[in-house]
């Protein structure tokens, strides 16, 4: 699944693109992605509009048009893709926005779990879950003594906290373990067990790698399209996550696997020692 960093590598792709672009028409070859309003009333609303730029709250993407905003969520496979009209069609193609200078927004979504909504000016968004989440991991009040408050009365594993949309919007399994190795904190640890020094790493660590991971993926709009919407350059950079017994970046100890919440979980044993006892 994208995790923030991929999501604002499309926006920053894309925006530039979309941004004074008039949506000319809308083909919708799955109308059960559209959750609200209804497709019919989606489509009305979209076509005609003009696009203001891209927003990103989390893991979600926000169109804003003049009055509303489409927002969407790409959920495990969706891509978003601009292309010209003559670009072949991929199938699995489930929208297809036309745009005023002859090219294409489409969404891409083999495992079809994606989904639209349409939200205008003002309205209050009750459906798309974009109010539950907790504050943007760059945002000041994420700190140690917020991440405390949230989670230190827990048993529940750091890691299940921290993929918590409630608790920090935009974290998921791949940068859950990369925070969690370079802050020294063992992925199964109950959250209660954590001293004041480890949520004070956290709340450091957790924009400080986000942010250099946005960065490292950094593509022009050429390399974007030529990877099919998929070509992520930071791969190279993740210390542990995929390196299940590769020696540690750090001490050369085999990294290990462990399963926390029906997700598998690389850290290193010895660099993220258990808390003694």
């Amino acid at each position: 699944m994208p995790e923030l960093p991929e999501v604002e590598t499309i926006r920053r792709v894309l925006e530039p693109q979309l941004a004074g672009r008039t949506i000319t028409g809308l083909r919708l070859n799955r109308p059960d992605i559209i959750s609200h309003p209804s497709a019919e009333a989606f489509q009305s609303s979209v076509a005609g509009a003009r696009i203001k730029g891209m927003d990103r709250r989390g893991k979600f993407l926000f169109i804003r048009l003049e009055g509303k905003s489409i927002l969407l969520h790409l959920r495990m496979t969706g891509r978003l893709l601009l292309v010209p009209s003559a670009f072949p069609e991929e199938k699995h193609t489930h929208i297809v926005f036309g745009l005023d200078n002859g090219a294409e927004l489409r969404f891409v979504d083999p495992r079809r779990f994606g989904r639209f909504w349409l939200v205008r000016d003002g309205e209050e968004d009750t459906e798309s879950g974009v109010h539950k989440l907790g504050p943007e991991p760059f945002d000041p009040a994420l700190s140690a003594a917020y991440l405390q408050a949230s989670c230190g009365q827990r048993k529940k594993a750091v890691k299940e906290c921290l993929l918590d949309q409630s608790i920090v919007a935009g974290i998921g399994n791949i940068y859950a373990d990369e925070i969690l190795f370079v802050s020294k904190i063992r992925p199964e640890r109950p959250a209660n067990s954590l001293s004041k020094a480890e949520w004070k790493r956290l709340a450091e660590n957790i924009p400080e790698r986000l942010r250099y991971f946005i960065e490292k993926n950094a593509v022009t709009p050429e390399e974007y399209l030529a990877g099919n919407g998929t070509e992520y350059r930071n791969t190279p950079f993740l210390q542990v996550y995929g390196h299940e017994g590769e020696p540690c970046p750090v001490c050369g100890a085999p990294l290990c696997r462990t399963v926390i919440a029906g997700r598998g979980s690389i850290f290193c044993p010895r660099c993220q020692k258990e808390k003694r006892r």
